[in-house]
């Protein structure tokens, strides 16, 4: 049977997407896996696989031609088939077997489309970063009877990685709300229904209860999504929380609106919305024109005190106070005790001299428009020591050893709610200043929320640097499906001994945590060896 493959959302914020490049032609066979496309987002350009075997029917989205999120992009069957009515009229009702983009979003419909009543959809918790196995609603955009389009922002959810704004791909009544504000569930729970006035809900759910769909919500919200209501009787809380600016100062705006301001350098707080409820759309910023400044209006003074962040507690009194575990925080609880008693760690140190790496730094650094780090010159020498020792550039898995041929190296950052782990794609390829500024790039993204799950994915090797703090040594877990990762301790002056006479050096300590799984003692040792000597003689990274 024919599947119809939409333009997928590969991106976070991507709204459109548009055809760089066909590799398949109308009539070729595809199998699961291969490439269908190359698609520029407003972000990179990514290659798009197949999840359907068959032959490419039809395409609807030409090179060079761009076209909204969801709308068709090829059709594949069976050779010779009729697909005349997913060409017409017919392609909503062929929706239930629309492609699914692969990582950033599941809005499922029901699992069988008999159960459910026509025009009922059941939405799902979607699947946000490759990483996220479960989410938390931060905060619901809709009330149950609340009318939705597609395209509206229902939730905001917190995955393991950020707090992203959720879409709906339906039209219709919020019918039943699953999961609440503040709770989590797994991904693929229910997590709200769809459809027009007078639906069963209790039914609906009743139908995908085997699916995992959480118990019904009690009778009066049933009831009160079922009943017709008039424009007046909307709730006041839906009105301030769909306006532009909320009372604690929040902007709803699209994520193309949000990208766009950004690179405009446009202050979202003065744009006047035009979309549903004054939601700042991309239009807006199209046509947004800078006001002139009024005259500065008096102030009212500040007051003389702010609350603290703490509450005061009495001397001698004892005080606990529970905070809930953020999606963050969970997940790196969950995959660093999975790579901690899975994966047996061992650790090798060494000490480098960093004279030399000092000095070339500030010749480097003297040069206009060019500034590097010390880490970013420890990241350019792990790139090269792995080529030369493609062991410790590896994965394990229970029945192969994956030899990663290319080099991505994963930077460790620190953000307020834990860790997460940039990647430089194709580190070896990359010069010290390319390094120091896409570091730069990834890290101001990571504290800001603003990684994508792209950026995020496909490390061979890790960095994780705490010199900045004044740590000399200290050992990590191996950021997984990774078998190593080196801790980067500050450069220190010391005494030390050249040529039999005790001078004044500058050393820096670095450990490296192998999976001895999949990296033998000698071979950590070998790596540790070709990466002092790139450091201490910096100049051979250049050669």
């Amino acid at each position: 049977m024919a599947v119809v493959v939409n333009m997928p959302r590969l991106s976070d914020t991507m709204e459109e997407g548009v055809v760089a490049k066909w590799l398949k032609n109308v009539g070729d066979k595809v199998e699961e896996g291969d490439i269908l496309a190359e698609i520029e987002t407003d972000k990179a350009t990514m290659e798009f696989e197949s999840f359907h075997e068959g032959t490419l029917l039809h395409i609807g989205i030409a090179e060079g031609e761009g076209a909204p999120v969801d709308s068709m992009l090829a059709i594949i069957g069976e050779q010779g088939e009729d697909i005349s009515a997913l060409l017409g009229a017919g392609a909503a009702e062929a929706a239930p077997a629309q492609e699914t983009p692969k990582a950033e979003e599941t809005a499922a419909a029901a699992p069988a489309a008999a159960e459910i009543p026509a025009g009922v959809e059941v939405v799902t918790m979607p699947r946000l970063s490759d990483t996220m196995e479960e989410g938390t609603v931060a905060s619901w955009l809709k009330a149950v009877g609340d009318t939705v389009e597609e395209g509206d922002i229902l939730a905001e959810i917190e995955t393991d990685k950020a707090t992203m704004e959720f879409e709906s791909f339906y039209s219709g009544k919020l019918l039943h709300i699953g999961i609440q504000e503040g709770q989590s569930a797994p991904v693929d729970d229910v997590l709200a229904i769809i459809g027009p006035d007078g639906t069963d809900v209790a039914a609906v759910l009743a139908s995908v209860q085997g699916g995992g769909a959480p118990a019904a919500q009690p009778a009066a919200e049933e009831k009160a999504a079922a009943a017709p209501k008039a424009p007046e009787a909307a709730p006041a809380q839906t009105e301030t929380a769909t306006a532009t600016t909320t009372g604690g100062g929040r902007v709803f705006a699209s994520p193309l609106a949000k990208k766009m301001a950004e690179d405009k350098g446009i202050d979202l707080a003065k744009v006047k919305g035009s979309g549903e409820n004054g939601r700042i759309v991309k239009r807006d910023i199209e046509n947004y024109k800078e006001e002139a400044p009024a005259a500065a209006a008096p102030q009212p003074a500040a007051p003389a005190e702010t609350s603290a962040a703490m509450p005061f507690v009495p001397a001698g009194e004892e005080m606990v106070e529970e905070v809930k575990n953020s999606q963050m925080r969970k997940t790196i609880a969950r995959r660093l005790a999975e790579s901690k008693f899975t994966a047996p760690h061992y650790y090798l140190t060494i000490e480098v001299d960093m004279a030399n790496a000092m000095a070339s730094r500030s010749h480097i650094n003297a040069l206009p428009d060019t500034k590097v780090s010390f880490n970013d010159m420890v990241v350019k020498a792990c790139a090269m020591a792995l080529k030369k020792h493609p062991q410790v550039n590896t994965s394990w898995e229970d029945a192969v050893t994956k030899y990663n041929r290319h080099v991505h190296v994963g930077v460790a950052v620190a953000v307020e709610d834990g860790l997460v782990v940039p990647v430089l794609k194709f580190t070896d390829q990359m010069s010290l200043s390319q390094i120091g500024a896409q570091v730069k790039d990834l890290a101001g993204k990571a504290r800001n929320k603003k990684l994508t799950p792209q950026e995020m994915e496909g490390s061979t090797f890790t960095v994780s640097n705490l010199g900045m703090f004044g740590i000399q040594e200290f050992t990590s877990i191996i950021n997984q499906p990774n078998s190593a990762i080196l801790s980067v301790g500050a450069i220190v002056q010391k005494p030390v001994v050249k040529d039999g006479q005790i001078v004044v050096g500058n050393t820096m300590k670095v450990t490296l945590a192998c999976d001895h799984r999949t990296v033998d003692g000698a071979t950590g040792a070998q790596f540790l060896q070709t990466l002092k000597a790139y450091l201490e003689n910096p100049v051979t990274m250049l050669a």
